[in-house]
């Protein structure tokens, strides 16, 4: 039997179904029209899975998470003309939401992974009630901080700040500008210029240690739910390549992301030390950073030879 999240909490309801196709996006839409097309969407997830994340479903808590990342990248590639005094409150709070969705989903991985580690069942895993106890205890602060008046006020916030933000009415002729600049054009270059930093950034992987590593997922992060979001363009013979270059972007996010899951699992491990759990010395295998490590070079090979 392998330790699973599921295992950890009370049946709950099924996560919502994310819905991305609620209103299409053309290659001649504003700017600013896009942007507000893209953030609604997201918005919608994170409401619609608020419930169930609460109560402890581990699949509400996924595409909440994931909703609240295609938020946060739609806010950051469209920066130059949503930038005004509130972006950078929202942000922040946006952050915050991230943090307390972020330290849940990483135990779960971590338990998972020592559960595949040691090949077990859950009570026969050393310290394995220490792990349980800290899960528990993470579950509950989450639950408090999503019902509370903070999440209530950033949800309202942000989706005012979205649909009539001071960054909409702005009269300088450069915001004007950009607001009114068709989708496809803007959204060519920005993922153009993400792509050339990404592939510059990714040629010292083999030298990173985990923090570079982790900046340098959440870049292809942010590359990767940018062309997601922009995924209605993609019959336009310009962005073909972009969808093309998802194949090895999500690769890459994926063999990244093993990676930074093993360095939290074992800073969650550091963590317990004091209550007497420690985590297998599988946590720190050389063998596996090198294998993954070659495994995301390679995917960035096949990116970079794009046309």
């Amino acid at each position: 039997m392998r330790l699973s999240p599921k295992s950890c909490v009370q049946p709950a309801p099924r996560a919502a179904p994310l819905q991305r196709r609620r209103r299409r996006l053309i290659p001649a839409m504003a700017c600013d029209t896009a942007f507000r097309v893209v953030a609604r969407r997201y918005l919608a997830d994170l409401r619609n899975n608020h419930e169930a994340t609460s109560r402890g479903d581990p699949a509400a808590l996924h595409q909440m998470r994931i909703a609240l990342a295609h938020l946060r990248t739609a806010i950051l590639f469209f920066s130059p003309m949503v930038a005004d005094a509130t972006q950078a409150r929202i942000r922040a709070e946006l952050k915050w939401l991230n943090a307390r969705l972020g330290v849940m989903r990483d135990i779960d991985v971590a338990m998972e992974r020592l559960s595949a580690i040691k090949k077990r069942p859950p009570p026969a895993i050393p310290h394995y009630p220490a792990w349980t106890a800290k899960r528990t205890k993470i579950r509950l602060q989450l639950a408090r901080a999503l019902r509370s008046a903070r999440y209530q006020r950033l949800v309202k916030r942000t989706s005012d700040w979205i649909e009539h933000g001071p960054w909409s009415i702005q009269k300088e002729k450069k915001a004007v500008r950009q607001r009114a600049a068709p989708i496809a054009v803007y959204g060519l270059g920005k993922l153009a210029r993400w792509r050339e930093k990404l592939l510059k950034r990714c040629r010292r992987l083999p030298k990173m240690d985990a923090e570079e590593r982790h900046r340098l997922r959440l870049l292809n992060k942010k590359l990767c739910y940018s062309i997601e979001s922009l995924g209605d363009l993609f019959a336009e013979k310009q962005f073909s390549m972009h969808q093309v270059a998802l194949k090895y972007l999500r690769r890459a996010q994926k063999l990244l992301g093993q990676l930074n899951d093993d360095a939290r699992g074992r800073s969650l491990a550091a963590a317990l030390e004091p209550e007497g759990a420690r985590a297998p010395l599988q946590f720190l295998s050389h063998r596996r950073e090198k294998r993954l490590i070659r495994a995301t070079t390679a995917a960035y090979r096949k990116l970079a030879s794009l046309a």
